[in-house]
């Protein structure tokens, strides 16, 4: 049995991978925007049925899909340098930020506590429902 080493990507193969990302993404917006025009009502993010398609794509692809894997892969790396504007942002507002820090954790940490009790409510009603 012989071991397989794989080939370094080529740029064109990161290239390659982030543009299936970005496809799907598109893809998924605009099918959201589609249904949209055909029932108003519909409410759902069009990154999530793109990340949908990403998995269904990736699973067709298999060893196929190395430079989508490595490109999303260098994507996470970086991904701390998002979170660089919103700290900028908040030391350019540290006025504000003291005027209304307090009320604003109060407000996070009783919407989170408000949203626990709601879903084991929701959860233990289901529960008995389910098990009648």
């Amino acid at each position: 049995m012989t071991d397989v080493v794989a080939k370094p990507l080529r740029p064109a193969d990161w290239v390659a991978g982030f543009a299936l990302l970005i496809l799907c993404q598109l893809a998924g917006e605009t099918l959201v925007q589609i249904l949209r025009l055909l029932v108003p009502a519909f409410a759902f993010p069009g990154p999530v049925i793109g990340m949908l398609l990403l998995v269904g794509l990736l699973a067709l692809m298999g060893d196929r899909a190395r430079p989508v894997i490595a490109s999303a892969d260098g994507l996470l790396g970086i991904l701390s340098l998002l979170f660089v504007p919103s700290a900028v942002g908040i030391m350019q507002n540290g006025e504000l930020i003291r005027a209304w820090g307090g009320p604003l954790l109060l407000a996070v940490v009783a919407s989170t506590a408000l949203t626990l009790v709601v879903t084991v409510g929701a959860f233990i009603l289901t529960e008995r429902w389910m098990s009648r």
